[in-house]
């Protein structure tokens, strides 16, 4: 029989990758089988945690280009458990004033959702639970809090692989793009095995046994080909988050990581 935790009814014997990432984050939002699972994956590839963090760091630099270009509206979809430095962290220390609305499905997320609901005096957090699956219904209810007529950030950092079918993540994308003005831009990062091989897709093989949901990889190219067409793709490209503008004050840039992003711009 599973075992379902009083929140949200929770199953907690089936490991969720919010839960795992979080786990991999060094969070406390996890339970026992998330933690064996992210231990059995760890096994595997011990480089899935610098992924991880990697994303994390990239997510802060991305907010930060953002807010440079004058954005202070953030969709940020597949929010993930709240840990260090979530988006209206970052883009309230630059611009009180940001906007943020953070979108999840994984109802352990909405359990601690009040982490991410504080906000400064003069800005303005909403979550909603809702599935990638459905932009439609994101956008009817990021429309309360975010003004689309407005340039907004698109933020898909690490939703996009559990979106096995291609046409089907490209659709969203594109869906969610056509609803935002001129000067918008997306902000992504998805699953590649380019940095260790084989061992990252038996990993992910792994994954696709025993956890949920499921995910895929994708190759650099497809991910420009599926994600960014008709946007500017913003120098670096299309690279290993350890390499998209690194902080020039840590030196060298960390080895590559399995997590391709990029930041296009709706021009």
């Amino acid at each position: 029989m599973s075992e379902i935790d009083g929140t949200a009814g929770i199953d907690t014997t089936v490991p969720h990758s919010a839960r795992i990432w979080n786990y991999w984050l060094g969070g406390k939002d996890n339970y026992q089988a998330d933690r064996e699972a992210g231990d059995r994956i760890a096994a595997m590839i011990p480089e899935i945690v610098a992924n991880a963090r990697a994303d994390r760091a990239f997510l802060a630099r991305a907010v930060r280009y953002v807010i440079g270009r004058g954005i202070a509206q953030f969709l940020d979809i597949g929010t993930g458990l709240p840990t260090a430095d979530n988006t209206h962290e970052v883009a309230q220390r630059l611009a009180p004033a940001s906007r943020i609305v953070y979108v999840d499905n994984d109802p352990l997320v909405l359990a601690h959702a009040r982490a991410l609901l504080t906000s400064s005096a003069e800005g303005v957090t909403d979550y909603i639970q809702a599935d990638v699956g459905d932009p439609a219904g994101i956008l009817t209810q990021a429309a309360r809090t975010l003004d689309l007529d407005r340039p907004v950030a698109i933020m898909l950092l690490g939703i996009m692989w559990h979106i096995t079918d291609d046409g089907e993540a490209a659709a969203i994308v594109r869906r969610l793009m056509d609803a935002v003005p001129t000067g918008s831009c997306l902000v992504l990062a998805d699953m590649t095995i380019e940095a260790t091989g084989e061992r990252m897709a038996a990993a992910i093989e792994e994954w696709n046994r025993h956890g949920r949901p499921p995910g895929t990889w994708r190759v650099p190219d497809r991910i420009r080909e599926l994600f960014f067409g008709g946007l500017e793709v913003v120098e670096p490209g299309i690279v290993s988050c350890t390499r998209w503008r690194p902080d020039p004050a840590t030196g060298e840039p960390a080895p590559d990581v399995d997590r391709y992003c990029g930041v296009g711009l709706k021009l």
